[in-house]
């Protein structure tokens, strides 16, 4: 390991924030909509129905937006009961102030489509609001999504008793289905036979946005999410702005966007069971068939309190990560176990480089401000020997008020696959270990006027 105290410019940082950032931020488009509007209770959507019914009537009215051109679907104040929803290009669903969309865990509402769990592609449960191919797309308002998922409803499929999973439970992913969706991905079974849904315990998404283009989620509140809440798969020109999202389930991650390139997540609020933002690109050989990095991201004046990392990269990053950018947020909680977190490990292999992280200001977390871990889930069933590499990693201006470590680095042992990551004007206090934690194989850490419970390092 090779560590250096440096006093160096940041040349390269301050490039990166006056031209890549500004290119990235100037070329994200915005959807575009017809003015038409469609109120759905004009359309057969009632509080007296069931779900089922909603279901088909909300449907029926998007395609027919879309078909006409697009627009407004709207869903009034009041209370509505539902199934899965399909959201079509030129469509705008509008959650209107006072509106609360409720989803039911009936998975016979939710037929299979072709999607992707945690990196790896399949047939599973349709999310509960999914586009696919579509392009001008957006949920808006200032109403509340509900996934109603609870330990009677969704989360006990994850297999754990702690969110009410029981022997009694029918479908649970413990059974097997997660190990068995890896082998299919080793083994270069072809998607379409990976057929998953009933009986699998494989629980589906909030919100997936499937190799779509123009996206805009902006103003909802979103609830207790089965699984991941937001999940831009493959998809372009995608920004998320003034969202509330609450959600402490299992891998309950805000938002997940996934070999998505031109991303913009701005003005949000993060409470999860799980990471806050998780930037993905594809698990294991998947990931790597894909070569589908994400790229050209910019998350900025957020606010996370609970989760088990701040802003991160990974784990499931096979296809790489680059041109990252963070600043202008504020993140407080005993339970934000770290801040930015980048978490592989040999089963990946990828690149993640260019991460840049500036003027975060953090209350307490648990853990660590910065962390960096090349050996993360040891036990992983499936091959090794795809060593990731992590590079070019830049935080400037972060403060500190409550962690264990500053910064902790997990490199490999046999390998030296982190380096070129510099630490500039940041102050920890309160540190329990007084100090940072670098153990494996690394070279060129670098840290200029860095003060750990008031001493500088």
């Amino acid at each position: 390991m090779a560590l250096t105290v440096a006093t160096m410019g940041f040349a390269q940082t301050d490039d990166a924030w006056s031209v890549d950032y500004k290119r990235i931020e100037q070329s994200i488009r915005q959807p575009e909509f017809a003015e038409h509007t469609y109120l759905v209770t004009d359309n057969g959507v009632s509080a007296w129905n069931d779900a089922a019914q909603n279901q088909k009537a909300i449907n029926h009215l998007i395609e027919c937006c879309s078909q006409l051109g697009g627009g407004r679907v709207v869903i009034p104040a009041g209370e509505w009961h539902t199934g899965a929803i399909r959201l079509l290009s030129g469509v705008n669903l509008v959650i209107q102030k006072g509106a609360r969309l409720c989803f039911s865990s009936d998975t016979s509402l939710y037929p299979l489509v072709l999607t992707a769990w945690e990196g790896l592609d399949m047939y599973n449960y349709s999310p509960l609001i999914y586009a696919y191919q579509a392009s001008n797309v957006a949920v808006t308002g200032e109403g509340v999504l509900d996934g109603c998922a609870s330990n009677t409803a969704w989360w006990p499929m994850c297999g754990a008793a702690k969110y009410g999973w029981t022997q009694q439970t029918s479908e649970s992913q413990s059974y097997g289905s997660r190990n068995a969706l890896l082998k299919m991905s080793d083994d270069g079974v072809p998607i379409e036979q990976r057929i998953f849904g009933a009986g699998k315990g494989m629980r589906p998404q909030m919100i997936q946005l499937y190799e779509c283009d123009r996206v805009l989620l902006e103003g909802v509140t979103i609830l207790n999410s089965p699984f991941w809440v937001i999940h831009p798969l493959k998809s372009t020109n995608v920004t998320l702005r003034g969202l509330t999202i609450e959600n402490e389930g299992p891998n309950g991650d805000g938002c997940d966007p996934e070999s998505c390139d031109g991303v913009l997540i701005e003005n949000c609020y993060f409470n999860t069971g799980d990471d806050c933002i998780a930037i993905k690109s594809g698990r294991n050989a998947d990931g790597r068939r894909r070569k589908m990095p994400s790229q050209n991201i910019i998350v900025r004046n957020c606010k996370m309190a609970n989760g088990h990392g701040g802003v991160v990269i990974g784990s499931e990053v096979s296809g790489g990560a680059r041109n990252i950018f963070v600043e202008n947020c504020e993140m407080d909680s005993p339970n934000l176990e770290r801040v930015i977190r980048l978490k592989t490990n040999t089963c990946r292999g990828g690149v993640t480089e260019n991460v840049y992280v500036r003027n975060l200001k953090i209350g307490q977390c648990k853990e660590a401000v910065l962390k960096i871990n090349l050996v993360y889930e040891p036990r992983e069933q499936s091959q090794r020997g795809f060593y990731p590499v992590v590079r070019n990693i830049y935080m400037e201006n972060v403060d500190c008020q409550s962690s264990r470590y500053g910064v902790f680095i997990d490199g490999l042992t046999d390998s030296t696959n982190v380096y070129g990551v510099q630490v500039k004007n940041c102050t920890w206090n309160g540190v329990k270990e007084n100090g940072n934690l670098l153990r494996g194989l690394m070279k060129d850490v670098k840290f200029d006027h860095v003060t750990i419970n008031g001493k500088e390092i």
